[in-house]
């Protein structure tokens, strides 16, 4: 008896020294956040911005950061929203004299990469300077450089310019012989979202819109490259299309870059354009963005009006879904929420995502359009607003787009898979059900749909097409039958999407919340975003948890292999009809 309390007693000792450590940790954690968030900014400094990380449209913490960032690949994101804040605030901030573009990588595409863009042209109207570094240029990271005054690559560096591919990955083959057939019920000839499970190629028609949209996204491209390096379109789509810079000497020759030079020359006409030439290069006041973020404060206004800013990123799901997608649970309660707010006078959706489930998308318009009944909505689309995607966008007063948006694709289909062959012939699975009806295993694995059971799916999905229809030609006041004729699940640009109605506005975030505040009728106004960012110690709990350890350590294995194992694990978590992007789609 005396050894059991002895244990006990041990074991109530250990518990509380481990309490006692964790309090210390946290209450250290604590005095860290505190004073990293005090940021002075000195004189003659210069705004370095490297985007080593994938862009996410809404800020949000990382937790690894606070222990040293013991996961490194993992960067230190920074939101779309802070890095326009922090650009935009140094242009009128007089202890900032210039930018320097550090650029290897971006995690963003076009859409994000064009804000970004565009903030820098805007900074440069202050009549700071901005260069730009990179021993390594690709044709987004080559895209943002032009917004530079001057454009430097690493003597020994590469510059790919070659115009722009599109990759689609099929696995129709690989899943007859993993002994799967994957029954389809669609509707829209360009709806190509199935295709990568019952066709090993491109159809006709889906070879056609992918063609026609990367014309309109490189279109764009020439011209903007063109007015920022003084060279003509015509030239600039010459060179992209004969792949005439090969290496380079010949980004020089051809007035894509400015010069060859080390990163130590770059940093010497840095010093020189500060007016230190005499100095030595540690002696050049750099601030990161991730420090520089932190001096920003919101625009208040002494009053209560706001605008409401709500990021919507990733797919749409049925619940409350995790962070990285649209829950009809979660938004269409917090849409509630601020329809319900008095001081709420404007939302703007910010809205990046290939789409989802029918039904939640469907959940998500009703809050919406019952807000656009009290209130001002405006839409801004990020790099994909399409499908379930458009869908929750098709209320709006205005819909804001980025020249290199993909949208529309208003169309709808439904998978069921046969997993016959697998279990019974591979596997040796069998399974026997017993029924109480004609149709009560429906939905079953083992065996293929029946007539009337794959009619009764096409009736589902035809009802929610022209749902579908009826929603968009209501919000955009465009008749059904035109919508039709643009719908079929076909993807557009977002210029393209401009001229058939399917948007009213080119531009970024910024523009959406300029359209918003116009509406409203208020010279200033308090801009509130949501959804609510889990603080730094809520994320450090759910890490706790585990989940989030698993999944990053799944996609460091994975690697580039990482989007096959999503995409067969959507197929394998798939319920109800979908409307979704066509297909996952790389562009190189």
């Amino acid at each position: 008896m005396k050894q059991f309390f002895k244990f006990v007693l041990a074991a109530i000792t250990a518990y509380i020294i481990i309490c006692l450590v964790f309090i210390i940790v946290m209450l250290g954690v604590v005095a860290s956040i505190s004073s990293e968030d005090e940021v002075k900014v000195e004189d003659n400094t210069v705004l370095k911005l490297t985007f080593n990380y994938n862009i996410n449209d809404q800020g949000v913490e990382q937790p690894f950061n606070l222990f040293g960032n013991m996961e490194p690949d993992m960067g230190k994101p920074i939101g779309l929203n802070e890095i326009l804040a922090s650009v935009k605030k140094a242009k009128t901030d007089s202890k900032i004299k210039g930018i320097f573009l550090d650029l290897n990588f971006i995690g963003a595409g076009f859409a994000k990469t064009e804000e970004i863009r565009n903030a820098i042209l805007d900074f440069k109207k202050s009549g700071k300077f901005v260069i730009a570094y990179a021993e390594y240029y690709y044709e987004t990271t080559y895209y943002l450089a032009t917004c530079a005054d001057k454009i430097y690559l690493n003597p020994e560096g590469e510059i790919m310019f070659n115009g722009l591919s599109a990759k689609v990955t099929f696995f129709k083959n690989a899943l007859e012989k993993l002994g799967i057939e994957v029954q389809v019920i669609r509707h829209g000839k360009f709806k190509g979202a199935v295709e990568p499970f019952i066709l090993d190629k491109l159809s006709p028609e889906n070879k056609t819109q992918i063609n026609e949209y990367l014309n309109s996204i490189t279109s764009n491209l020439y011209k903007n490259i063109s007015i920022s390096r003084k060279i003509s379109e015509q030239e600039v789509e010459n060179i992209a299309n004969k792949w005439l810079v090969r290496n380079n000497n010949d980004a020089v020759k051809y007035g894509l870059i400015d010069d060859l030079k080390y990163r130590d020359e770059v940093l010497e006409e840095i010093k020189n354009k500060l007016g230190i030439k005499n100095k030595k290069i540690r002696d050049i006041k750099f601030i990161t963005l991730a420090k520089y973020k932190k001096t920003i404060t919101q625009e208040q206004n002494k009053g209560p009006e706001k605008i409401a800013i709500v990021y919507a990123s990733g797919d749409v799901v049925s619940g409350k879904g995790e962070d990285n997608q649209i829950g009809s649970d979660k938004y269409s309660a917090l849409l509630r929420k601020l329809r319900e707010d008095d001081n709420v006078k404007a939302v703007v959706l910010r809205i990046n995502s290939p789409g989802g489930s029918a039904l939640a998308s469907e959940v998500i318009w009703r809050e919406l359009k019952l807000l656009k009944q009290e209130k001002t909505l405006i839409v801004s689309m990020a790099e994909v607003a399409a499908s379930g995607g458009y869908y929750i966008a098709a209320p709006a007063d205005t819909i804001v787009a980025h020249p290199y948006t993909l949208t529309g694709s208003i169309g709808v289909f439904g998978l069921v898979p046969n997993m016959q062959k697998l279990l019974n012939e591979k596997l040796g699975i069998n399974q026997d059900y017993v029924t109480t009806g004609e149709f009560s295993d429906f939905g079953r694995i083992d065996r293929k749909l029946k007539n009337e059971e794959a009619e009764m799916v096409q009736n589902l999905v035809e009802r929610i097409y022209d749902k579908f229809l009826t929603n968009v030609s209501e919000g955009r006041k465009i008749p059904k039958n035109l919508i039709d004729s643009i719908g079929q699940g076909r993807v557009w640009t977002g210029a393209q999407a401009n001229k058939i109605g399917l948007v009213d506005v080119l531009g970024g975030i910024d523009k959406a919340i300029e359209i918003a505040k116009f509406k409203t009728g208020f010279k200033k106004i308090k801009i509130v975003e949501y959804p609510h960012q889990k603080n730094r110690f809520e994320q450090i709990l759910e890490l706790i948890n585990g989940d989030e350890q698993a999944r990053n350590a799944v996609k460091s294995e994975l690697g580039e292999y990482y989007q096959w194992y999503s995409t067969i694990k959507f197929l394998s978590e798939l319920k109800g009809v979908q409307t979704r992007v066509p297909f996952s789609i790389d562009f190189e």
